[in-house]
């Protein structure tokens, strides 16, 4: 088992850093990928990544919520949205999203779609050029 990004990302890299087998990529192009993405041939499973991410986006796959629920003021990123969000990372350079949404408290969100996005990604196909 592997462990997912899910579109509770905002690309912070954070994550990146921490991982004993530099098994978490960027998604490039930003616009057809923008999350983060963890090559599960690669991952050990070892979690490290997990408390590193300050947005909570990141689950052990077969924990990925199908409802998850918003406690109000995270974002959502995902192709498709219109929305944007401007932050800061790890290192305090500026990220900005134009793929992103942020949600309600109450707002119910099936960010399962997101262990298929991860898969995907590492297929050779339009993400498998971003590694």
């Amino acid at each position: 088992m592997t462990h997912v990004i899910t579109s509770l990302c905002l690309r912070d890299s954070g994550c990146v850093e921490v991982c004993p087998v530099e098994c978490i990529t960027p998604g490039k192009p930003q616009e057809q990928w923008p999350l983060f993405y963890i090559d599960p041939d690669t991952c050990i499973d070892c979690g490290a990544c997990v408390p590193e991410c300050p947005y909570a986006a990141i689950f052990p796959e077969d924990e990925v919520p199908s409802g998850y629920t918003a406690r109000g003021g995270e974002f959502i990123n995902q192709v498709g949205l219109s929305g944007s969000y401007t932050g800061t990372d790890h290192h305090g350079d500026t990220v900005t999203l134009a793929t992103a949404k942020q949600l309600a408290k109450g707002d119910t969100v099936d960010l399962t779609p997101d262990i298929n996005s991860n898969a995907n990604f590492y297929k050779k196909g339009p993400g498998y050029n971003a590694r």
